[in-house]
């Protein structure tokens, strides 16, 4: 079995050429930046080390990440620091809205490190931001990568299902046998019951999900996570590669090939899927604008069949 967790002096494994990408450059990847530094937001772009962050922010497109940038956990795949929490900042709410109005966006992303530290895991946030989008940009779709909310889930979910996100995203992240390892804070079940609740409780916002790949899984096992996940009733599936962020993270097992990705993609969408994105640089919110407007078409075409 491969061993996930990297000693601090290990090296990096090459990336092959594939997975490389430009660095950032541009006045229009500048100016997304200035714009999140004057208004204190913080992004999973930066944070999380993405490989598309030039790509993206030089479309003017970033994913903000509410409720500061300290996480209160510590997974052996994420960039994201770890610490105590600063005090939840009550201005950011509008502070997103107005990022979204001056980007011009009709579609956002929010999401947020883990809040352990807060009654309600900081669900409370996300509906304030959902409602401040609502009240500003009214026309911007709004989709969520929310957190486990661990032990505060049921209320929590409920009362961001009411705030009515058009997609609601919660990512698996990896199967299950590597949960200990990989993400120890977080439990698989707990996760899929997550999603399928969101389902349940309004079965018109759709469902998202990801994982990563090269962490040492077995293809059966991915197998295996598609079919919970259809289970649940979760519409859109996210695969994409696990990239070491630095030498204290988890290792690379595998750069799995663009063909496996392909594969995995046509066996994801024969199990269902109303959408699949599966490609070395796939992220949760990679292209997520135009994905949505796929989810929408592919909903109608669903319906129409019916």
């Amino acid at each position: 079995m491969t061993e996930p967790l990297a000693s601090a002096a290990s090296p990096r494994a090459r990336k092959p050429d594939w997975i490389r990408v430009r660095a950032p450059v541009g006045e229009a990847f500048s100016e997304t930046r200035q714009l999140m530094r004057r208004l204190n937001l913080a992004t999973v772009c930066e944070e999380a080390a993405c490989p598309n962050i030039g790509e993206c922010w030089t479309k003017k497109h970033a994913t903000v990440m509410i409720l500061g940038d300290t996480c209160t956990r510590a997974c052996a795949f994420c960039n994201v620091k770890t610490g105590m929490p600063r005090a939840v900042d009550a201005t950011e709410p509008q502070h997103v809205a107005d990022a979204a109005a001056e980007l011009g966006l009709e579609h956002i992303v929010i999401t947020s490190v883990d809040r352990d530290d807060l009654p309600d895991g900081g669900a409370s946030q996300f509906v304030k931001v959902i409602e401040a989008l609502r009240r500003t940009t009214p026309n911007t779709t709004i989709e969520i990568l929310t957190p486990d909310f661990r032990n505060k889930a049921d209320a929590a979910i409920e009362s961001i299902v009411a705030a009515r996100p058009d997609v609601y995203n919660h990512n698996l992240e990896t199967v299950p046998r590597l949960y200990p390892t990989i993400r120890p804070g977080a439990r698989y079940y707990a996760s899929l019951r997550l999603l399928e609740t969101v389902k349940r409780l309004d079965p018109s916002i759709f469902t998202k999900s990801g994982v990563m790949v090269g962490l040492g899984e077995e293809r059966m096992e991915i197998h295996q996570v598609m079919d919970d996940m259809r289970s649940a009733g979760i519409d859109f599936l996210t695969c994409g590669q696990y990239l070491q962020p630095t030498p204290r993270h988890a290792k690379v097992a595998e750069f799995v090939t663009p063909q496996t990705f392909q594969a995995y993609a046509a066996i994801a969408r024969a199990k269902g899927f109303l959408l699949v994105a599966a490609s070395p640089l796939t992220r949760s919110s990679y292209h997520a604008g135009d994905d949505f407007a796929k989810l929408r078409a592919a909903r109608e075409a669903q319906l129409a069949k019916a």
